[in-house]
């Protein structure tokens, strides 16, 4: 009589690669803030900016076509799409001023190709993650060819707020 075979359980595909030691773990999530912005963080900081006439300490670029910057971008964003000349970021760009790319969100990589570029002209650069898309998702105001507009935040996203208020998610 043949035995039954076993089923053996697959491995957790979590725990396959095990976790990185805590110091290595570390060094790569510091370094990953290092170039990475969170569209939250970039909003509150801009808000505050205006709040006190003051500046954010860094300048937030979109990368996108023409026709999507008309459709709607970051207020006081700077436009330069990622297929214009390296010599055009020289003239609208301060170099001793740190950049923040967007591109339309995280299934497009424009505005790491845009940090590319900007990086290797030596411009100090990051990226905000989740780009235009979770800008609008998240509720913040944004501007068009029309003027300014808003949508209500995702709750998937961030949480509700009143318009007027920062959205927190606690993080």
């Amino acid at each position: 009589m043949n035995p039954t075979p076993t089923v053996q359980p697959l491995a957790n595909p979590v725990l396959r690669i095990p976790p990185a030691p805590p110091a290595v773990a570390a060094a790569h999530f510091r370094a990953s803030l290092a170039f990475h912005a969170d569209v939250s963080d970039v909003a509150t900081a801009l808000d505050a900016a205006r709040a006190t006439g003051g500046d954010p300490g860094f300048v937030v670029l979109d990368s996108r076509s023409t026709a999507a910057w008309e459709q709607g971008h970051v207020p006081d964003a700077v436009h330069l799409p990622t297929a214009r000349p390296a010599e055009e970021a020289r003239r609208l760009l301060d170099p001793s001023v740190p950049v923040v790319t967007y591109c339309w969100g995280p299934g497009c990589n424009g505005a790491t190709r845009a940090a590319l570029v900007l990086a290797e002209l030596g411009y100090r650069v990051k990226e905000m993650l989740g780009g235009f898309e979770y800008w609008v998702r998240e509720g913040f105001g944004y501007e068009t060819a029309e003027g300014p507009a808003r949508r209500p935040a995702d709750p998937l996203t961030a949480p509700e707020t009143a318009p007027e208020e920062a959205a927190d998610c606690g993080c």
